[in-house]
């Protein structure tokens, strides 16, 4: 690993002189986020000039989020301007077919896409003791009666811990007595306001929760745990990506309930009956009464997007990548 800069970096000087001290690359590849390289499209246009100079035969990014035009996002003008210099790049890799169908439609050359999904690990958690798996995390399996409903990832406005909160006091108004477990930190605008509603919900008894960074790891073993994983997103308009804790949830082959957002598209594609309308809580209700009531009949439902889990294993993506770097330099 040769560090060439800074996040957020004001120019990238620095990625050039890494690539002439090391004779150069066959394929550039930037893996980009916004929260990596800011809003302009000062990252693209180095690997543009590293290409130039023949530092790299080629060069290549991957998206991991994508705009459109009409979309509310703060700097989404500077934002849409670093899609199209990266438009220029020899080819754009999304995640997902709304970010495919998103820059065809702003005039990104079809050729130039390229649709590699979000890869899913390898979870070696999930054929353990999930009562295990709690106590390692630092969890009373005594003090979390199962089904275990667990929705992790940051805690922040667009993940809809309201909506969670309103499902679990309607679940035990019927009887039904499931710990949800939310996992997580603070993260982005409004960080204060979601972090006090959880505290709140915790304290009310609605909520299990373990405010603190999960690591790698420990993800893994709480969601190698749960009954089933919840996610009742919802996102801002005009703002594609995918969510990597859904392909987390996929790698232990459990029920997987979400809302109908672009970050969830993959859930919509292959278990459609396992998604439901942003902001309704009676729908996630419903749909964790049946995974928990009518276990085969939810297993049915989660059938293709098991397979889809296989197919999206990190070695075959891997192997995706490889093959599309192979095209550009015989190219």
């Amino acid at each position: 690993m040769y560090p060439c800069y800074e996040r957020l970096a004001d120019n990238y000087t620095g990625l050039l002189q890494c690539l002439e001290e090391h004779g150069g690359v066959d394929v550039l590849h930037i893996s980009h986020e916004y929260g990596i390289y800011g809003d302009t499209p000062a990252v693209f246009q180095a690997a543009l000039e590293a290409k130039n100079q023949g530092l790299a035969r080629a060069a290549v990014a991957t998206l991991h989020t994508v705009y459109h035009p009409q979309g509310l996002e703060r700097g989404r003008e500077q934002r849409l301007e670093a899609q199209r210099w990266a438009s220029k790049l020899d080819t754009v890799v999304v995640h997902s077919v709304l970010q495919e169908y998103e820059l065809r439609s702003q005039g990104f050359p079809a050729e130039k896409v390229e649709l590699i999904p979000h890869g899913t690990p390898f979870n070696p958690y999930a054929e353990q003791n999930p009562d295990k798996l709690l106590e390692e995390i630092g969890i009373d399996p005594a003090e979390a009666p199962r089904p275990r409903l667990v929705t992790p990832g940051f805690l922040r406005p667009d993940k809809g811990l309201d909506t969670l909160a309103e499902t679990a006091l309607l679940l035990r108004r019927q009887g039904v007595k499931a710990t949800f477990i939310v996992a997580g930190t603070p993260q982005g605008r409004a960080a204060e306001l979601v972090e006090r509603l959880a505290r709140e919900e915790a304290e009310r008894g609605v909520f299990m929760l373990i405010e603190r960074y999960l690591t790698r790891e420990e993800l893994q073993k709480l969601v190698a745990a749960a009954d089933a994983v919840i996610l009742p997103y919802r996102d801002r308009p005009g703002k594609y990506s995918v969510s990597g804790i859904l392909h987390e949830a996929m790698s232990v082959y459990k029920p997987i309930i979400g809302t109908r957002v672009p970050r969830l598209v993959e859930l919509e594609q292959y278990a459609p009956s396992m998604t439901v309308p942003p902001q309704d809580p009676r729908g996630i209700a419903a749909l964790t009464l049946r995974a928990v009531k009518e276990p085969v009949v939810t297993d049915q439902y989660m059938q293709p997007l098991y397979h889809y889990t296989v197919a999206t294993a990190w070695r075959k993506l891997a192997l995706r990548h490889i093959m599309l770097y192979q095209g550009l330099i015989k190219g």
